[in-house]
């Protein structure tokens, strides 16, 4: 078993005690430095990182291995890399690239039936007279068609 299959089984095995939270990306380097990154449905804190770090640091250091480890949360700014975060993220504003780079910014619905749900809105003619209305639509786009989404942070 390579290193990296271990400390994810450990993360793994680890996050079974926190259901809220889940792994977003292990990486390994050539020399050992381990990098987790976790998000959670309600966020992450400090303890969640000192826990999940500790289930994977005192394996390895019985085991022998020579490693650095940083266990950290997932970046505000981050795109989003599973379903899991589209779903905690509905309600917010966010801009999504489809594969073919088209861009798209709105309310972020939540995800139906293997599709991210968004709520656009722009400014059509009125039917009748001049001026335009504020219109909204939803559109559904297939999770594999999204290249990249990620939050709108306001300040």
């Amino acid at each position: 078993m390579s290193l990296e299959e271990k400390v994810t089984a450990l993360v793994d095995s680890a996050l079974e005690a926190y259901p809220e939270l889940f792994s977003t990306d292990i990486t390994v380097s050539s020399d050992n430095v381990i990098r987790v990154v976790l998000d959670g449905d309600k966020g992450v804190n400090i303890d969640d990182c000192i826990h999940i770090s500790r289930a994977v640091e005192v394996p390895l250091d019985a085991e022998g291995y020579d490693f650095s480890l940083e266990v950290t949360s997932y970046g505000a700014a981050e795109p989003f890399r599973l379903e899991r975060q589209f779903k905690k993220n509905a309600g917010r504003e966010v801009e999504l690239v489809t594969i073919g780079g088209i861009k798209h910014k709105g309310l972020l619905k939540g995800i139906a039936e293997g599709k991210v749900v968004l709520e656009t809105e722009t400014r059509e003619p009125k039917a009748v007279g001049k001026g335009k209305v504020t219109v909204k639509k939803e559109h559904y786009f297939d999770v594999e068609e999204v290249k990249e989404a990620k939050v709108i942070i306001k300040f």
